[in-house]
C-alpha cells in the first residue's frame, strides 16, 4: 500500500451546472449516457423516475432541483450509477468529469459561500488547481 492511497482519495467528478461535484471511486458502479427514463406520477421534484438498467429497475435522482436550480440542464446529460445501500441508483448530471486524485490535506469543510441545500448535500471540498471539487454526500442526495 502507497502512502497516497492511505491519506488520499479518489473522486470521479461530474458538471452539475457551473459546479464541479465528486462522488468516491467506491461508490461509482458506472457511468451512462442519458436512457429513456420513465415517470412517477406524484413523485417528488428530485425523482426523475425509473430506467431499465440490464432487466433491474433503478430510481434515478435529478440533482438539479437543489444542486443548480438556476440555468437549464445540459442536452447530453448523463447517468452516474452510484450503491446507496448496496442498492445501485442513477444520478442525473450534465456532464461527466474525469476521475481525481485527493489528499486529505485539500480537503476543507464546506464553504461560507454554499448555502441552503448545497450546503446540506457537500460533505466538504478539495482545492484543485483553479477549481473547487466539491463532494458529494451520496446518502443525502438521493433521500428524498
Amino acid at each position: 500500500m502507497t502512502t497516497s492511497r492511505t491519506t488520499g482519495k479518489q473522486y470521479a467528478t461530474f458538471w452539475l451546472g457551473s459546479g464541479l461535484y465528486g462522488v468516491e471511486v467506491e461508490r461509482v458502479r458506472e457511468v451512462l449516457r442519458e436512457q429513456s427514463i420513465t415517470r412517477v406520477p406524484l413523485a417528488p421534484p428530485t425523482v426523475a423516475g425509473l430506467i431499465n438498467l440490464r432487466g433491474q429497475v433503478v430510481t434515478t435522482i435529478d440533482l438539479h432541483p437543489r444542486l443548480a436550480p438556476i440555468g437549464h440542464r445540459s442536452a447530453e446529460s448523463m447517468l452516474v450509477v452510484v450503491l446507496v445501500g448496496g442498492e445501485p441508483v442513477a444520478l442525473l448530471v450534465d456532464r461527466i468529469g474525469g476521475v481525481v486524485d485527493v489528499t486529505d490535506g485539500q480537503f476543507e469543510p464546506p464553504p461560507d459561500t454554499l448555502v441552503g441545500t448545497v450546503r446540506e448535500l457537500v460533505s466538504g471540498a478539495y482545492k484543485l488547481d483553479g477549481q473547487l471539487l466539491l463532494s458529494l454526500d451520496v446518502d443525502a442526495a438521493v433521500a428524498v
